[in-house]
């Protein structure tokens, strides 16, 4: 009896299947669960708050903070945000804007002001007659740093013998702001004035009468320059004079050499403290030794920037 239960007993465990191990099968359950749901996505740069990005970007300059507007929709709504651009204006834009514009629309934003203010604006829209050489002078916001820049045309100065051609005509130069510049063939008497009223905002400003010797003409596509009338320079220096409505005053003397190149002869420097009230600046380039002439010489504006500003902006 008890070998025959034992025989039953060992047969049954032989076709009776193992129970499962429920450990393992769980496992097998919870990780084929997990291998179906989607992991949740990896924080990126559009879920920043869009205020701490714009309080970011207000660190950056202009250029580097439009760049970093075309990175997701988080970037381009911060770059927009009125106190980013407001940092970047001058303190006294509203009062460039009366200025410088007859109209201009309200409630722009202050992306769309330093846009406005970054082109090359003329003095009172161009509106002016011409007695007045508010047309010749053009006024605009370097685009990366926000400073203001003003440029005075050959034809907005006051030149002695200008009428007479035979001293100076007025010719076409693509490399003028002003597609214009006044050529110098030959004279004894050199004087050439002019003034600018102008809301400055407050800082260091550097001013420049940008000269070229030689005429300057295309053929064919390509630039020519003209030496032909070129003498008189190398005798003696011409001398820059600048005063300011604030009784500051500078004087420099520069020989003019480098035939075929744009040069900026610096006159001075002078200091704005009042951005309020407009500084009224008189500039002057003469070379009145009567006994010998010179010619050969292009005179295109008057410029003044920035004094920290770099030479780069004197390429043009």
């Amino acid at each position: 009896m008890g070998s025959g239960v034992s025989s039953f007993l060992s047969l049954y465990s032989v076709q009776k299947p193992p129970p499962p191990l429920m450990g393992s099968g769980f496992c097998s359950l919870v990780f084929l669960y997990s291998a179906q749901k989607p992991l949740p996505p990896e924080p990126s740069l559009g879920d920043l708050p869009e205020c701490c990005v714009a309080s970011v970007l207000g660190y950056l300059d202009p250029p580097e903070i439009c760049r970093l507007a075309k990175l997701n929709r988080t970037f381009r709504g911060a770059s927009s945000a009125d106190f980013v651009w407001e940092s970047k204006l001058p303190a006294n834009y509203d009062t460039l804007i009366q200025t410088v514009f007859d109209f201009f629309p309200p409630n722009l934003c202050k992306k769309e002001i330093y846009k406005r203010l970054c082109r090359l604006n003329s003095l009172d829209g161009g509106t002016k007659v011409v007695v007045d050489v508010g047309y010749m002078q053009k006024v605009w916001l370097d685009k990366m740093t926000g400073k203001v820049c003003l440029s005075i045309s050959s034809k907005g100065l006051a030149i002695t013998g200008i009428d007479d051609r035979r001293y100076w005509n007025h010719i076409p130069a693509e490399e003028s702001r002003f597609g214009t510049v006044a050529y110098l063939q030959q004279i004894w008497w050199l004087e050439v004035d002019g003034e600018v009223e102008f809301p400055f905002p407050a800082g260091t400003y550097s001013l420049f009468f940008r000269l070229h010797l030689g005429r300057i003409s295309k053929r064919f596509g390509r630039r020519v320059c003209n030496p032909e009338h070129i003498h008189g320079w190398n005798i003696k220096p011409v001398q820059f004079q600048l005063s300011t409505s604030d009784s500051q005053e500078a004087l420099s003397q520069h020989c003019l050499g480098e035939p075929g190149k744009w040069i900026h002869c610096h006159a001075g420097d002078f200091v704005v403290e009042n951005s309020i009230t407009p500084t009224k600046i008189k500039f002057s380039m003469t070379q009145i030794d009567c006994t010998h002439t010179k010619g050969g010489l292009c005179l295109d504006s008057v410029v003044i920037y920035p004094k920290e500003l770099p030479e780069r902006l004197m390429l043009f």
